[in-house]
């Protein structure tokens, strides 16, 4: 798998160390607290490659790009054909001759890594199969706005061992995080990934919960799974987020979710809308993240 910072991509958290994390970090939490709007970025060109929909990275990218003095071109399949109409080393080679950066949603992850091999500019992996670099951040942003640090939080990722669970993998032993998972049998996240993190495993929902900082989840059936929506309704039963469950997490702990939510699969909307939420939060920060990656990577 390509490295996270050749050519300073972003496509995963290999390759950064501990300090380069939390600069990210901390820059996009002095951006938020600062309500920033700069010009780093002035004349610059971002190309937002999507394969898949999105209402959060879209958006976040767009304005992050305006909010810093730059611009966003959207490209979505149909207009692109991106692997289809055209190789994607041929898309690449392109696009980095009239942008200053590529974010792509695609798929699969080879795609991703396929951009960033043949283009001379900074890629971001802005959703893969196999990462979402991007959502992470924003959930340790989170993290550590509601408990001023990250060493030591016990995250419980409680549904199906994806791209999101994988990202967290990744980055949480370079900021000292601990996480719990729960998936049922068929679901496991890759056992690499499981013992890099020194992550906690089993297939109880409650055990993983118990005591945690954090309860964590994200949709049973992801874009393109929809053939199997009707096996992982089945499969993921005993996994949805319920106000009970929510209660074995300690008196301060919060509830995760890096939506969209599907409201009584896994979990229930009085999760989402409690006190104990802060998935607006997230994607809040989804935007502070992505100025700071925009600002690392083009500024």
């Amino acid at each position: 798998m390509r490295g996270a910072v050749t050519k300073k991509d972003l496509l995963n958290f290999q390759g950064l160390t501990r300090e380069e994390v939390f600069a990210l970090l901390g820059e996009a939490r002095r951006m938020k607290e600062e309500n920033y709007r700069g010009l780093e970025l002035s004349g610059r060109v971002i190309a937002l490659l999507f394969e898949k929909p999105s209402l959060r990275t879209r958006t976040t990218l767009e304005v992050a790009a305006v909010h810093l003095g730059g611009h966003a071109v959207y490209l979505d399949q149909k207009q692109v054909g991106l692997g289809e109409r055209e190789p994607v080393r041929d898309v690449a080679k392109n696009l980095e001759r009239w942008v200053d950066g590529i974010a792509a949603r695609v798929y699969r992850h080879e795609t991703v890594e396929e951009l960033a091999r043949h283009a001379r500019v900074p890629v971001v992996n802005a959703l893969s199969d196999r990462a979402h670099p991007l959502q992470a951040l924003a959930d340790l942003l989170t993290l550590w706005e509601a408990f001023g640090t990250l060493e030591g939080l016990e995250v419980a990722y409680i549904g199906d061992g994806n791209n999101v669970l994988n990202s967290l993998l990744e980055v949480a032993p370079l900021v000292g995080l601990k996480v719990r998972v729960a998936t049922p049998k068929g679901y496991e996240p890759e056992k690499v990934l499981l013992s890099w993190s020194g992550a906690v495993f089993t297939h109880d929902p409650a055990e993983a919960v118990q005591g945690a900082h954090a309860l964590y989840t994200d949709v049973w059936t992801s874009m393109g799974q929809e053939a199997e929506r009707a096996k992982r309704l089945r499969d993921f039963q005993g996994f949805q987020v319920t106000p009970e469950l929510l209660n074995l997490l300690r008196p301060q702990g919060i509830f995760l979710h890096c939506l969209p939510a599907h409201y009584g699969e896994e979990v229930v909307e009085e999760v989402v809308h409690g006190p104990r939420s802060r998935v607006f939060d997230q994607a809040e920060n989804r935007l502070h993240t992505a100025k700071a990656v925009l600002l690392h990577l083009l500024g």
